[in-house]
């Protein structure tokens, strides 16, 4: 029966969502128990593509990558795979009616890391745009459940939080980044000379978006808003943390929140959520 493999696909997103980040499992789960298969396959899908770029060096990743692609949209249109982690999305993207543009161009993303690049404005604000907004996106189709004027209602919010969420990536990696993966995302940087002012100018932004995705939170239905805020209490919290560091610190270290601190911060938007003072 197809269904026990479904369940098994659906298991395999779940323990590579667990294996490879212990924040977004906690805000999976306090979503809704009927959200968290279906998120934990887009945080697969994502998850694989990500790792083709970023770890799979001794191997032909432009051919990874591709054929990842190829799998993906085959998946889709025979409804099945025997790729287990493109079996569950699969499911979701036909089950929600994901748009196809939206994988399409964070596929896109995923290539850009593939060569050295010089990001200009437009890249820059491109490569978010498909690595984190348009998987904000994908998991908003699953939180409004079919309906699409709630979809287009909090669409905007949805984007800034990705956006957000991305920024505070490329501020916490930028040592392994530069270093390991000679990435540089941000225009007009040069990480060999990063200094506090720049570091600043890209925390206004990050605090800008911050702000617009809180408000976009507040309007989410009562079966995602409690695990999408806790996503965003983490995350705003390692920014503060790099907030209070140096450019030079940050060159030095990738920056933390240890798995302690983040239960306190879980029961924390628990009570807040609760108390309707998010």
């Amino acid at each position: 029966m197809k269904e026990i493999f479904d369940r098994l696909s659906a298991d395999c997103s779940r323990l590579t969502t667990k294996r490879y980040s212990t924040s977004f499992s906690f805000g999976i789960y306090f979503l809704g128990k009927e959200l968290r298969a279906p998120i934990y396959s887009i945080y697969g899908f994502v998850r694989l593509a990500d790792e083709i770029v970023d770890t799979f060096h001794q191997y032909d990743k432009q051919f990874l990558l591709d054929k990842f692609k190829h799998d993906t949209f085959e998946a889709i249109a025979l409804g099945i795979s025997l790729n287990p982690i493109l079996n569950s999305f699969q499911q979701v993207v036909n089950h929600y009616g994901i748009d196809h543009e939206l994988i399409t161009q964070f596929l896109k993303s995923m290539e850009m890391d593939l060569s050295e690049k010089t990001y200009t404005p437009e890249l820059y604000n491109e490569y978010i745009l498909g690595s984190a907004e348009v998987v904000g996106l994908m998991c908003l189709k699953v939180f409004t459940q079919g309906s699409s004027s709630y979809y287009e209602e909090l669409k905007p919010y949805a984007m800034k939080l990705g956006s957000a969420f991305q920024k505070v990536n490329f501020l916490r990696d930028v040592k392994t980044d530069h270093q390991a993966l000679c990435r540089n995302y941000f225009p007009n940087v040069n990480l060999a000379l990063f200094c506090d002012n720049q570091k600043k100018q890209i925390e206004h932004e990050i605090e800008a978006e911050f702000a617009v995705a809180l408000e976009g939170i507040k309007l989410l239905p009562s079966s995602s808003k409690n695990g999408v805020y806790l996503s965003y209490i983490y995350y705003k919290k390692l920014f503060n943390k790099i907030k209070r560091l140096s450019a030079e610190k940050i060159m030095t270290e990738r920056i933390r929140i240890s798995n302690t601190h983040k239960v306190g911060l879980m029961f924390d938007s628990i009570i807040r959520n609760k108390l309707n003072v998010i």
